[in-house]
């Protein structure tokens, strides 16, 4: 009996010290745990004298599938889907330039361009041979990039919420940055996270206290650079959108939205609809910005059910 409750509390235990103790501890704990169970591992590749890291899953002999994270994400924005995906597909997510563990090089140019390109050099490095390209905000208006630089390149186009196109009506976001003197994508503090996470997500979860020095670490380190990478993404996204080439998309095209997004406004899909000929849409009742994060499970069965009839 003895044994057996040390078995029973022991790990009870650990778990409340490292959450007093050592926070930043528990939450790396908990990335390993959500890579274990999608079955992903870290690996890096350097691409043109620069180490991406990046997340792999999945049977290399099946579709393969590259995703590619939004502002201020990483590859982990992916971890929670990728348990729906990995059984069916071979997945791999980066972390971009200016993102996650990649190089935060305040000299590099950001805008959708040439991340497009860096993004297409690793995938060359990795021999990536015409993916299936899903992207997430920044990420689906990198992807869109994609097909329209590289039209030969990839099998097939998701697009999540995408930045880069400019929908009927103003999003909350676009209504909040009207000038350059506040960003409501960028933290001011501890206190701002609240209000972050309200604003990319429908139903915010509980994030306890003790948490959160050690989860908005990387976006208060770096909170200027964020700043100056937003604006310039931003003021692309405002001066030149993509509508206008939308009709040179030539791949198949899923667009997916939460119709409760706050960032990128859910009019946006009717604009892609009317500019990608063929293209499919989807729209999450129950989600905001980020579908692959509040709804894995959905978001993974809508993204699975457009690629089998492909």
């Amino acid at each position: 009996m003895r044994i057996l409750l040390i078995l029973i509390f022991a790990p009870l235990i650990a778990l409340t010290l490292m959450y007093f103790l050592f926070p930043g501890r528990l939450l790396a704990l908990g990335r390993w745990l959500l890579r274990k169970r999608g079955g992903t591992v870290q690996k890096s590749v350097t691409v043109d004298g620069r180490a991406w890291p990046y997340l792999e899953g999945g049977d290399p002999a099946k579709p393969l599938l590259l995703l590619v994270h939004g502002f201020s994400g990483d590859k982990d924005n992916w971890s929670m889907i990728a348990p729906y995906l990995t059984r069916d597909y071979h997945i791999i997510s980066p972390d971009l330039p200016g993102f996650g563990e990649n190089e935060r090089d305040p000299a590099l140019a950001y805008d959708i361009e040439a991340q497009t390109r860096r993004l297409k050099a690793f995938a060359d490095a990795l021999g990536l041979a015409r993916p299936h390209i899903a992207g997430n905000s920044m990420g689906g208006w990198i992807a869109l990039r994609y097909a329209l630089d590289y039209p030969d390149a990839l099998a097939s186009l998701i697009l999540i919420d995408n930045a880069g196109v400019l929908g009927a009506n103003e999003s909350d976001l676009q209504k909040q940055a009207v000038d350059e003197d506040y960003n409501p994508l960028v933290l001011k503090n501890l206190d701002d996270a609240d209000r972050l996470v309200a604003m990319v997500v429908h139903k915010p979860p509980f994030i306890p206290k003790r948490l959160r020095p050690a989860l908005y670490a990387d976006g208060l380190r770096y909170r200027d650079q964020l700043d100056t990478i937003f604006w310039i993404i931003a003021n692309e996204a405002r001066d030149h959108p993509l509508n206008d080439r939308l009709g040179e998309v030539k791949v198949p095209t899923l667009i997916l939205w939460g119709r409760h997004d706050r960032v990128i406004d859910v009019s946006c899909v009717a604009a892609l609809e009317a500019g990608i000929a063929g293209s499919t849409s989807h729209i999450m009742e129950h989600v905001g910005h980020v579908p692959m994060v509040e709804d894995p499970k959905g978001t993974a069965a809508v993204m699975k059910g457009f690629l089998a009839k492909l």
